[in-house]
C-alpha cells in the first residue's frame, strides 16, 4: 500500500450545509490568514441538502449584510400563516396561529440551493471546497486527539478488490477539524462515542422529513404562502405534521414529518406522507401537476436536553451535528448556522476547541433551545396531552421548573405482540409516485452498484430469526427508498441490501431495534442529486 497523499489546512471542516458554510465564511472574515477547508461528500454543493425550509434571515444579515441585493435562486417572502388540524376528509382551522409559527419577515427557500450560493461567496474569501470528498474516518495523533480526516478510496469493487481506476482516498490534516455533517453524521456519531461526549445528556432522538417539489398549474400558488397541519393521517399516539409552502414560478414545496419515536412497528412514514397529499385540501393544489424532485432526511429533534458535549481534543460539533433545531418553529437553519458563526468566533479568538461548547451553551442558540425543551417529549404521552402541554410551554414561555426526558428513538419501538394495532383511516391514493421505487426516482440517487455495501448489517441471522418473529422487520416499512428488502428463494429468506437507491437519511441507523445497522459513507459523489429541495 502505498503512501497517501496529505494535505495540511489550519481548518477542515466537514460538510458544506449551512453550519459550515456559516463557519467557513464568518472565521475568513475574521482571520483571512488561516487556511480553511470545506469537504462535502455529495457530488454537488447542496445535492444532499433537504429542507423545508422557512428561514429567519438574521444570521444571514449579520454574516452577508448586502445578501438581500443578490439573493439565493428560491426566495420568497413569507406571507400568509395558516395552521390546520385535518380530519380524514376535512379538517378545522387554527383560529390563531401558535406564535412560534408566525413567519412575518422570514424567507421560503430551498436550502440546497442556498448553499450552492453560499459556496462561491466562502471561495471568494479563500475558502477552499471539495465536493465528492466523502470522509470515511477521523485521524489521530499520538494524543488521541482528532487532526483531521481521511477520505475515502474510490474505485473499490464489491468484494474489496481494487477497479481500475482505483484512486486512494487523500488525509487531509488540520489543526481543527469541525464537524457539520448534519443530522446522524458518520463522523460526528463515532467521535460522540470515542470521547463519550453523550455521557450527561439524554439521547439525541430524530424525526424523519420526507419532501416533494411540484411543479402545478398555473393559478394555484399563492407565493408565500405558509401552510402547516396535523392530525389526519398520523393516529394519536404517533408525532407527526405537514408543511406545504407555495413558491414563485407556480412550484409548491410540501412535506410530512414522522417523529421516529413512534411505537408501531408496522407504521411507514413514507406510506403517511404520501396519504396526507392524497387529502382534499392538498390534492386540489397537486392534480394535474408534475413531481420535479423529492427525497428524505432524518431531522434531529432531542434539544435541549440532548445535546451532547460539543467540543473534544482537536475537534468540535456546531449545526444538527450537535442537534440545534427548534421543534416547534420546525426550524434549524437559523440555528445551524448561528452555531457556526459563534464557532467561527471562538476559534479566532482562541485558537483551539477547548471553551466551545461552553461558549454554545451561553449564547442566543442554547437560550432558544432550552426555551422550547419541552414541547417535543411532551407528544409522547399522545396527541392531545402534546397539545395542551405546548400551549402551556407556550403561555410559560419554557419556564416550567421541570424538563422532560428523551429516551433513544429504538427504545420506543413496540414488538408485535403487544403493540396496539392503530386505526389507519387511510384512502386509496392516485396522485404520483406509486410507490417508493417510485419515489427514488426523483431524488435522482447515485450509486455505483459495484462498491462495498455502505448499510453494514452487524448480524443478517437476527433479521431473518428474532426480528421477524418480535418486529415484522420494521426496516422494510421505515426505509423510504426500499432498500430493505426479505426475499424468499430455495435456501429459505434473507436480507437484500438495496444500496443503490439509499437517499442517505439515516433513519435505518436510529430506528433499527436492535441497532445492528451501521451507516457509513459510500464513495465520494454517491448518492441523492436533490434540485432545489
Amino acid at each position: 500500500m502505498s503512501e497517501r497523499d496529505v494535505m495540511e489546512y489550519d481548518v477542515v471542516t466537514v460538510g458544506a450545509g449551512p453550519a459550515g458554510l456559516a463557519f467557513a465564511i464568518r472565521l475568513k472574515q475574521l482571520k483571512p490568514e488561516l487556511s480553511v477547508c470545506v469537504i462535502e461528500k455529495a457530488s454537488t454543493i447542496g445535492a444532499h441538502i433537504l429542507s423545508g425550509a422557512v428561514i429567519e434571515p438574521q444570521p444571514l444579515d449579520e454574516l452577508l449584510p448586502e445578501w438581500r441585493k443578490n439573493p439565493p435562486p428560491v426566495c420568497v417572502p413569507a406571507g400568509k400563516d395558516e395552521f390546520w388540524f385535518l380530519s380524514k376528509s376535512g379538517g378545522w382551522r387554527f383560529p390563531i396561529v401558535p406564535p412560534q409559527m408566525n413567519n412575518h419577515g422570514n424567507f421560503i427557500v430551498s436550502l440546497g440551493a442556498m448553499c450552492a450560493w453560499l459556496a462561491p461567496q466562502a471561495e471568494a474569501l479563500g475558502v477552499e471546497i471539495y465536493p465528492g470528498f466523502a470522509a470515511a474516518e477521523p485521524l489521530y495523533d499520538e494524543n488521541e486527539a482528532v487532526c483531521g480526516v481521511r477520505i475515502g478510496d474510490m474505485g473499490v469493487a464489491k468484494d474489496g478488490s481494487h477497479k481500475p481506476g482505483y484512486t486512494q482516498g487523500i488525509d487531509i490534516r488540520a489543526k481543527i477539524t469541525v464537524l457539520g455533517e448534519g443530522a446522524r453524521g458518520h463522523l460526528s456519531k463515532q467521535l460522540i462515542r470515542k470521547y463519550d461526549l453523550d455521557r450527561d445528556c439524554d439521547p439525541q432522538s430524530y424525526s424523519i422529513g420526507i419532501k416533494e417539489l411540484w411543479q402545478v398549474p398555473a393559478g394555484r400558488c399563492e407565493p408565500g404562502k405558509i401552510v402547516h397541519s396535523m392530525g389526519w393521517p398520523a393516529d394519536p399516539k404517533t408525532y407527526g405534521g405537514s408543511f406545504l409552502y407555495h413558491l414563485d414560478g407556480d412550484r409548491i414545496a410540501l412535506g410530512y414529518v414522522s417523529g421516529l419515536d413512534y411505537r408501531d412497528p408496522n407504521y411507514q412514514p413514507y406510506e403517511a406522507f404520501q396519504q396526507w397529499k392524497n387529502h382534499p385540501s392538498v390534492k386540489s393544489l397537486l392534480e394535474g401537476g408534475s413531481i420535479l424532485s423529492a427525497g428524505a432526511r432524518a431531522i434531529v429533534t432531542g434539544g435541549w436536553q440532548s445535546l451532547p458535549k460539543l467540543e473534544m481534543p482537536g475537534a468540535i460539533l456546531i449545526g444538527d451535528a450537535g442537534g440545534m433545531l427548534n421543534v416547534p418553529k420546525i426550524k434549524g437553519t437559523h440555528q445551524a448556522m448561528r452555531s457556526g458563526m459563534l464557532a467561527a468566533e471562538h476559534i479566532a479568538a482562541q485558537g483551539k476547541p477547548e471553551g466551545w461548547d461552553a461558549k454554545l451553551r451561553d449564547s442566543a442558540v442554547m437560550r432558544e433551545l432550552r426555551k422550547v425543551r419541552n414541547f417535543k417529549p411532551g407528544f409522547k404521552k399522545g396527541q392531545w396531552f402534546g397539545l395542551v402541554n405546548s400551549g402551556w410551554e407556550t403561555i410559560t414561555a419554557g419556564l416550567s421548573p421541570w424538563t422532560m426526558k428523551v429516551s433513544a428513538d429504538y427504545t420506543m419501538l413496540e414488538k408485535l405482540a403487544v403493540a396496539e394495532k392503530p386505526k389507519r383511516d387511510y384512502v386509496e391514493r392516485t396522485l404520483a409516485p406509486r410507490d417508493r421505487l417510485a419515489g427514488v426516482y426523483f431524488a435522482a440517487t447515485e450509486h455505483d452498484e459495484d462498491q462495498p455495501v455502505h448499510l453494514h448489517v452487524a448480524d443478517t441471522d437476527i433479521c431473518i430469526t428474532t426480528c421477524a418473529t418480535e418486529y415484522g422487520n420494521p426496516c422494510t416499512r421505515f426505509c423510504p427508498a426500499g432498500v430493505y428488502e426479505i426475499v424468499k428463494d430455495e435456501s429459505g429468506p434473507r436480507l437484500q441490501i438495496n444500496a443503490a437507491n439509499c437517499v442517505h437519511c439515516k433513519t435505518c441507523d436510529i430506528k433499527d431495534p436492535y441497532q445492528i445497522i451501521n451507516w457509513v459513507t459510500p464513495e465520494g459523489g454517491a448518492g441523492p442529486n436533490y434540485q432545489n429541495l
